[in-house]
């Protein structure tokens, strides 16, 4: 069973579709569900995470302790896993680090936060770092949602907090140069747009237009914004590739993304979300 800290970070992540207040609140967290390693039962952690592409890290801190934590323990036994991200729930695999990847990856999250390496400095094991990967399945993700209607506005939610956390990081750096996990975490956001849009262009709307013929109009324009935020996300992409990454540039195309997707969220919700409720 968690204990009482962790079971109220619990209980209100998934309230608030994974968002907590308090000294977590602006962080990256997810919930990983385990399987004991000894008595077979699941348990649930909060945890922070950092982006990586087609996977996200979680990082074997345990404040610094001197042991590994449960958690740890029980994937190198049974490494299938249940996340939770606030917004989607799927099983995943876990694969622990080593060498150079957990290196490097250790790196990143340090010059993301500070905090890893005064973790680190606390005792005399390396924390592991260890990589999720999703267990592709058939059919639509699932959703901790009531309707689709709401599905729609969680997964753009978890869109705009995530540029937030996006444009906050770029503000916190030094000016100088962009860290290499932020990149990161501009890519991943990217692709995940990316992908997002797709599945609205090749599965929603065409699913609504047979529907609603009405909705001619508005799928068009969605269509039509989808090319141009898929323009934006480009520039951002190829702003914060590369060596010579200028970060005043990296900065105002975040700021020129955010401003058009958050219109084109709102648009969308706006005339798809009472039609998908009604469903």
């Amino acid at each position: 069973m968690p204990n009482d800290f962790n079971q109220q970070i619990i209980d209100e992540f998934r309230a608030h579709h994974g968002r907590v207040g308090g000294h977590f609140e602006g962080a990256r967290l997810l919930l990983l569900t385990t399987t004991g390693s000894r008595t077979g039962t699941p348990h649930t952690t909060p945890v922070g995470y950092l982006p990586d592409g087609d996977r996200v890290l979680v990082i074997a801190s345990a404040g610094g302790s001197p042991r590994h934590p449960d958690w740890f323990h029980n994937l190198r036994v049974h490494p299938r896993v249940t996340v939770e991200s606030g917004v989607f729930t799927y099983e995943a695999r876990a694969v622990v680090l080593d060498g150079e990847e957990r290196d490097r990856a250790f790196a990143r999250a340090v010059e993301a936060d500070p905090g890893w390496a005064a973790y680190q400095e606390k005792t005399d094991r390396v924390i592991p770092v260890v990589a999720l990967y999703e267990i592709a399945k058939g059919g639509p993700p699932h959703i901790a949602a009531g309707s689709p209607g709401e599905a729609i506005r969680l997964v753009h939610d978890a869109f705009r907090r995530e540029l937030a956390l996006i444009r906050d990081e770029m503000a916190d750096g030094n000016g100088s140069a962009l860290g290499a996990q932020l990149r990161v975490n501009c890519l991943t956001f990217c692709q995940g747009l990316h992908n997002h849009h797709t599945g609205e262009d090749t599965v929603l709307f065409p699913h609504l237009a047979g529907l609603h013929p009405q909705l001619a109009p508005v799928l068009e324009r969605l269509r039509t914004e989808h090319e141009h935020i898929a323009d934006l996300v480009e520039r951002l992409r190829g702003a914060v590739s590369g060596a010579s990454t200028d970060p005043a540039a990296a900065r105002a195309e975040v700021e020129r993304l955010t401003d058009e997707l958050e219109a084109h969220l709102a648009y969308e919700e706006e005339q798809l979300v009472p039609l998908l409720d009604a469903v």
